[in-house]
């Protein structure tokens, strides 16, 4: 940290608790893992590789094939051949996937957006801007384009 940035770094850390708090209780509400919920949540609008989804989620191989598995057993998520790579798997979210993610997303929504009641346009704003920098920082650093849609691997 180039700056005393502790005061912000520790409240952004307890932002990020009390969202990952309200993400976990809804998913467990619709029968979810947290980290299922982000699976879901990642292939609302993409269908990366299996190379991709381990890279941004943070996990290794076995751990995204044991997610992806556990997943395609519920009828959340396929596995499709990959367009570009025919050795590569790419994953796509299923209707029933979409439907539960869907849900959540509503749920998460309102809560979420329950916790900014009493901000103004102007701030919702500067806050929905300033949060985005840190969420592309974030994408850039694990080489993942959100802008585009490009997914590594």
């Amino acid at each position: 940290m180039e700056r005393d940035d502790a005061g912000l770094v520790s409240i952004l850390v307890r932002l990020s608790f009390t969202i990952q708090a309200s993400m976990t209780a809804i998913a467990a509400e619709h029968d979810l893992s947290a980290t299922q919920a982000r699976l879901l949540g990642i292939l609302r609008d993409r269908e990366p590789t299996m190379a991709g989804l381990a890279r941004f989620l943070g996990l290794d191989k076995s751990s995204i094939t044991g997610l992806v598995d556990r997943a395609e057993r519920r009828d959340l998520v396929r596995r499709i051949a990959a367009q570009r790579d025919g050795r590569s798997v790419q994953v796509a979210i299923t209707p029933h996937g979409r439907q539960l993610i869907d849900a959540c997303a509503r749920a998460i929504e309102e809560q979420v957006g329950a916790l900014l009641d009493g901000f103004t346009d102007a701030e919702r704003r500067r806050l929905a801007a300033l949060a985005g920098r840190v969420v592309l920082k974030d994408a850039e650093i694990k080489g993942v384009d959100l802008l585009t849609g490009a997914w590594p691997g």
